[in-house]
C-alpha cells in the first residue's frame, strides 16, 4: 500500500536523485566499510534471537542475513545529509517522500505506511536548566528522531544535540526479550523513551510554572508578565511535540501489521495511555498559565487604577487651596476680608482645615 500521502514533483527529484547518485550499478553494500556514511553513522548491529551477534563483522553478510529472516539489522544515523540517505534509501528500498521528511528537520510527528515499512517521526524534547527565568530563557528544547521499520532492518535517524539512543540500545542489549520482539520491539522502546522523556520534562516545567505562578500574585508581581508570556511560548514547544503524536501512538496500538506482534501492540497501549496523561497535563499548562497571564494583565489594571486615584486625590487635595488663592489673589477693591488684620491667617487656616480633612477622607476610602 502507498503512503497516505504522495508528492509527483517529490518523488521525480528523490528519484533524479538516485539515479545520478548511482551510476550504472548499485552502490556497495558495506556502506560503513566504504565510508560512505562516515560522520553520520553512531552505531550498526545486527541481533539474532534478541542478541547482538559480534560475530558478524560484514555490513553485507548481515544484511543479506536479515533479508533471510534470521534477526534484524538496527542502524542508528546522526543528522545524515542528503547523500548518505540517498544511498540507505536505496539500499533498503525506502520510499522517496520518507527519506525526503528524514533529510528535513522539523516535521511534525506522524506514522506513515509505504508498503511494507513503516515511517514514523517521534519530536524529542529537553529541558533546559536554569538559574531565574527571564523573558529569554530557553525552558524546552526540542529536536526529532525518524525511525523506518521493516522486515529485518530498523534505521533511526536523529536530528538534534539531544535525544540520543545509545543508552537506550545498551538497555534493550540487556533484555533480549525486547530484542527478540524484532524490529517492532525496537520502535516500542524508542517511543517509550521519548514518551518517558515528556514526563520528565513536564515534571519540570510544572516547577516552573509552581514558581511563577507564587510571583505573579505577589505586590508589583505583574512586572513577571513577560517571563509567563515566554514561559507560555516554551509550553507551546512542548505541546507541539506532544499532542500530534497521540494518532500514532494509537495506531500502533490498534493496527495489525506485520511487524508488531499481539503483544508489542499491548505495550505501545501503555505508551499511548502515558501519552494522553502528557497531553493533559500540558494541555492544563497552557490554560494555566493563560489564567495568569490574564491575572497578571488583571493586576497591571488594578495597579494603574489605583495610581490614577492616588494622583485624582492629590489633584483634589492641591484643588481646594488653590481655588481660595485663585479668588483672593483677584486685586477687586471691594472684596471682603481683605483688608482685615487677620485675614491672611485666617485663610491660610481654612486651606490647611479642607486640605485636612480631604486628606482624611481620601485615606479612609483607601484612595492614599
Amino acid at each position: 500500500m502507498a503512503g497516505r500521502r504522495w508528492d509527483m514533483g517529490a518523488t521525480r527529484r528523490v528519484g533524479r536523485v538516485f539515479a545520478r547518485r548511482s551510476g550504472n550499478g548499485p552502490p556497495p553494500l558495506d556502506l560503513v566499510g566504504s565510508g560512505k556514511l562516515d560522520g553520520a553513522l553512531v552505531d550498526w548491529a545486527y541481533y539474532r534471537d534478541g542478541k547482538r551477534d559480534a560475530r558478524t563483522d560484514s555490513y553485507v553478510d548481515a544484511l543479506q542475513r536479515a533479508r533471510r529472516g534470521e534477526g534484524f539489522v538496527w542502524i542508528g544515523l546522526f543528522q545524515p545529509d542528503e547523500h548518505q540517505l540517498t544511498v540507505i534509501g536505496q539500499e533498503f528500498g525506502l520510499h522517496p517522500l520518507a527519506l525526503e521528511d528524514a533529510t528535513e528537520a522539523h516535521q511534525r510527528p506522524k506514522l506513515e505506511r509505504y508498503d511494507d515499512v513503516l515511517f514514523s517521526v517521534l519530536k524529542t524534547v529537553r529541558y533546559v536548566p536554569h538559574g531565574d527565568l527571564t523573558a529569554t530563557s530557553e525552558v524546552v528544547e526540542s529536536g526529532e528522531v525518524m525511525v523506518f521499520c521493516g522486515p529485518g532492518f530498523v534505521i533511526t535517524v536523529r536530528h538534534g544535540d539531544h535525544g540520543e539512543l545509545a543508552g537506550l540500545r545498551q538497555r534493550l542489549e540487556q533484555q533480549p526479550d525486547r530484542l527478540a520482539a524484532g524490529p517492532g520491539g525496537v520502535l516500542h522502546a524508542i517511543a517509550d523513551h521519548v514518551v518517558d522523556t515528556y514526563l520528565d520534562v513536564a515534571t519540570a516545567v510544572q516547577a516552573d510554572i509552581d514558581l511563577i505562578e507564587t510571583e505573579i500574585f505577589t505586590p508589583r508581581g505583574w512586572r513577571s508578565i513577560d517571563r509567563v508570556y515566554q514561559l507560555k511560548r516554551e509550553v507551546l514547544e512542548l505541546k507541539r511535540a506532544v499532542a500530534p503524536l497521540t494518532g500514532p501512538m494509537r495506531a500502533l496500538s490498534t493496527v495489525r501489521h506485520p511487524l508488531i506482534a499481539d503483544e508489542t501492540r499491548n505495550y505501545f497501549r501503555d505508551v499511548d495511555d502515558h501519552l494522553i496523561r502528557v497531553k493533559e497535563q500540558v494541555v492544563s499548562f497552557d490554560e494555566l498559565l493563560s489564567s495568569i497571564l490574564q491575572a497578571g494583565l488583571a493586576q497591571v489594571q488594578v495597579s494603574e487604577n489605583e495610581d490614577m486615584r492616588r494622583i485624582s486625590a492629590w489633584v483634589a487635595i492641591l484643588a481646594a487651596p488653590t481655588l481660595i488663592a485663585g479668588i483672593y489673589g483677584m486685586n477687586f477693591d471691594n472684596m471682603p476680608e481683605t483688608r482685615t488684620r487677620y485675614g491672611y491667617f485666617v485663610v491660610l487656616l481654612v486651606m490647611l482645615g479642607v486640605c485636612t480633612l480631604l486628606y482624611r477622607l481620601f485615606k479612609r476610602n483607601r484612595w492614599l
